[in-house]
C-alpha cells in the first residue's frame, strides 16, 4: 500500500483537506493518507517547506508527498512533481521543493522533475482558486496508483529555488537565525549541533539573553529557565523549560543567534 502525505496551510475549518482526500481516494482507493500539517501559516512557503523537509525523510520509500502552500494559485506559476531519491513530491513551483532538492543533489540521488502540463491527470474541471483539489490531489493519487512520473508532464531542470538561510562562520564562532518556532514556543535555529565543538561550554546570544552551554534535554534545568538544547532534527534550539521562549522573550522567526565557541 502506497503512502501519500498532505501538507497545507488550509487549516481544518472549511473542509478543504477532506475534499482533497476524497479526490485522492476516488482515484486511488487503497492509498494510505498521512497528514503532516494543515496548520502552516497562510502563504508561508518557508515554514511549509521546512515542515515537509523534516518529515518526509521518515516516510517509506516510494511515498508521495502532496504539499499546497500556494500564494500564486491561478497565476502562471507552474505545478510540478518530482522524484528525489526514493520519495515523490507534488507541489507548486514556488520554492517549496528547495530543501528536499538540495539534499537529494548533495547526496547524489536521482532527481527528476516534471511540469504538470498533462490535463488528463487533473480533474475534468479546474478552478483557478483550488489547484490543491483540482490538480495536486489527482496527480498525487495517480502517482500513488502507479502512473510513471514522466507521463504526468514534461521534464524540466529549472525549478524555482528559495534556499533557506544558512549560518555563517564568524571569528569567535557561528551566527545563524531562528527558522522554526513550534507549538510550544521552542525556537529552532539553522545551526546544527554537529557544527559546534564542546557543546557544554558554548555561549549563546539571543534576544539580548546569554545562555551558557547546550543541555542534553529540557529536564536538565529548572522550570522557567531559558536553555539551549539539540532539537529532534539535530539543530540548536532555544527553549524555556515548561514554557514558551517565543512568548517570554519575544523571539521571532529570522532573529539572529550567535554562538561563541569556548574550548
Amino acid at each position: 500500500m502506497t503512502t501519500l502525505s498532505l501538507t497545507t496551510d488550509f487549516g481544518n475549518l472549511n473542509g478543504f483537506v477532506g475534499t482533497m482526500k476524497g479526490v485522492i481516494w476516488g482515484i486511488a482507493p487503497d492509498v494510505n493518507i498521512a497528514d503532516i500539517s494543515h496548520e502552516i501559516p497562510a502563504q508561508d512557503i518557508r515554514t511549509g517547506s521546512i515542515a515537509l523537509w523534516r518529515a518526509a525523510a521518515y516516510f517509506p520509500t516510494g511515498s508521495v508527498h502532496v504539499a499546497v502552500i500556494d500564494p500564486g494559485v491561478g497565476t502562471k506559476r507552474r505545478a510540478i512533481a518530482a522524484k528525489l531519491g526514493g520519495q515523490y513530491y507534488v507541489l507548486p513551483d514556488n520554492g517549496l521543493i528547495t530543501p528536499m532538492l538540495e539534499d537529494a543533489e548533495a547526496a547524489g540521488l536521482e532527481v527528476c522533475i516534471v511540469d504538470l502540463d498533462k490535463p488528463e491527470y487533473w480533474l475534468p474541471r479546474v478552478y483557478t482558486t483550488f489547484h490543491g483539489r483540482d490538480i495536486f490531489a489527482p496527480v498525487g493519487a495517480h502517482l500513488a496508483a502507479g502512473v510513471p512520473l514522466e507521463k504526468l508532464g514534461t521534464v524540466i531542470n529549472d525549478p524555482v529555488r528559495t534556499p533557506l538561510p544558512k549560518p555563517v562562520r564568524i571569528e569567535e564562532g557561528i551566527e545563524g537565525s531562528i527558522v522554526v518556532i513550534d507549538v510550544f514556543g521552542n525556537c529552532s535555529t539553522n545551526i546544527r549541533a554537529s557544527e559546534i565543538t564542546h557543546l557544554e561550554s558554548a555561549i549563546l546570544f539571543i534576544a539580548g539573553q546569554v545562555i551558557r552551554g547546550v543541555l542534553p534535554s529540557y529536564g536538565h534545568a529548572k522550570i522557567g529557565d531559558l536553555v539551549a538544547v539539540t532539537d529532534s532534527e539535530g539543530f540548536i534550539e532555544i527553549a524555556v523549560v515548561n514554557g514558551s521562549a517565543a512568548k517570554t522573550y519575544g523571539i521571532k522567526l529570522d532573529d539572529k543567534v550567535r554562538i561563541q565557541f569556548n574550548a
